[in-house]
């Protein structure tokens, strides 16, 4: 269980950092501001602000985000009648607010706010001192930085720098770049994979014999044998030879034939009846063969990653075509159970683990549901299309509608995760 809690923070600590790197040094080089980078969740335990982002890493290991200015996460924490203290550079500028209570940060000038506009005109004013009979009125650095409540160091977001004043192109490019990363980690890994197992997984029909299983080793099958129908129903892959067996479910003796070499044969066998999830399967003992050519391992990223994509595109739309299952979805419940199955096979396992699993974070992040990048891409093209953005009200309501579907469909399927694989 150990070894298994390790690996689940460690596979989805990557899959998360690596899609927002890909969202904070695209903004980065379209001169959005990225305010802070941060790996973990909840309360911060490291914080290091450099170039204009502050880097931190946080209690929970569970992912991790980026906070560009002016998006939707990212609010301004100065509120009329709270107390900060004011740090002065030398021409008598803002250049450091303290919004937190430790007052031994830098000797400061208490100020009890107002009024501020740290986005446009860049002033702070208020009560100096306690002193409510006279109004302070300070100008504010453009590079200025707010202290939170927790201590981390925030740069201001002036307009210049938030995400709504890049271009559409550079704002679609930055929502684009973390499904770029997933899919490039994705290549990669499977790479690594393929070099640590020695060979590539074929998408053939043509098979090796399974150890665990011998019901096609007692049929007659061998080694790189060709398995090219089954009950007379062409086989051209690996894909569809594993459909066609696994659904043969009834019990019954199945027909497959064979091709060795020049020869043809026919050979009857009774598929083994398996259980998984709650789900019905059938196995026969065989496993995708595997070539083990410096260049087939070498382009392997990418044939099993667009195999990965095709298929996973496969499945959604059999989904939206009217045979939705709650079951052919998964969340962390989901991953961490598959994370356990993964390491029962070592590092090479959790490595094809994090390939599937981060091409997988990349196609669900293109459907065009709001809160998603696709959905924010959707939203990008209609602006291309109007020459126009939509106003803010429409995209904070579109956005907020994304959000609370997919809060609700990911408690539906947390909780049908827990039913599959602790309850039942």
């Amino acid at each position: 269980m150990f070894t298994t809690i390790i690996a689940f923070i460690i596979v989805f600590g990557i899959l998360v950092s690596v899609h927002e790197f890909g969202h904070f040094i695209v903004a980065k080089k379209c001169g959005i501001m990225v305010r802070e980078f941060s790996i973990g969740m909840g309360p911060k335990i490291f914080a290091h602000r450099y170039n204009g982002t502050t880097y931190t890493i946080r209690i929970l290991p569970l992912g991790g985000y980026v906070r560009m200015a002016g998006g939707y996460d990212d609010d301004e924490n100065l509120r009329p009648g709270m107390t900060v203290a004011l740090k002065l550079n030398d021409h008598g500028v803002v250049d450091k607010i303290n919004t937190s209570n430790k007052n031994t940060l830098f000797n400061g000038i208490p100020l009890v706010v107002t009024e501020s506009d740290l986005e446009r005109d860049l002033f702070i004013q208020g009560y100096e001192n306690g002193n409510e009979s006279e109004i302070k009125r300070y100008p504010v650095d453009h590079d200025a930085v707010v202290i939170e409540s927790d201590g981390t160091e925030l740069q201001i977001a002036p307009i210049d720098v938030q995400i709504q004043s890049a271009s559409v192109w550079r704002r679609m490019a930055t929502n684009f770049a973390g499904v770029i990363c997933n899919i490039l980690l994705a290549i990669v890994a499977y790479t690594i994979f393929s070099f640590a197992q020695g060979g590539v997984l074929n998408n053939s029909n043509q098979v090796e014999l399974a150890n665990n299983v011998n019901v096609a080793r007692n049929a007659g099958i061998k080694n790189n044998d060709r398995i090219t129908k089954v009950n007379g129903v062409s086989t051209n892959n690996w894909q569809s030879l594993a459909t066609a067996i696994s659904s043969k479910t009834d019990g019954k003796e199945i027909n497959l034939t064979v091709e060795r070499g020049n020869q043809t044969k026919n050979i009857s066998l009774k598929p083994r009846v398996v259980t998984s999830d709650g789900k019905k399967g059938a196995e026969i003992g065989i496993m995708r063969s595997t070539n083990s050519n410096f260049g087939a391992m070498l382009l392997s990223g990418f044939t099993q990653t667009y195999e990965s994509a095709k298929s996973l595109l496969t499945s959604i739309w059999i989904m939206i075509s009217g045979h939705f299952s709650l079951n052919d979805l998964g969340g962390p419940v989901a991953i961490f159970a598959n994370t356990s199955q993964a390491t029962q096979l070592g590092v090479s396992g959790v490595i094809y683990f994090i390939a599937w699993l981060s091409i997988n974070l990349a196609i669900m992040n293109l459907l065009p549901i709001p809160a998603l990048d696709g959905g924010k891409i959707i939203m990008n093209i209609i602006e291309v299309i109007r020459r126009k953005p939509l106003s803010e009200k429409v995209e904070t309501t579109v956005t907020l509608i994304g959000f609370a579907f997919m809060i609700i469909l990911m408690i539906l399927v947390t909780w049908n995760d827990i039913e599959r694989f602790f309850i039942h």
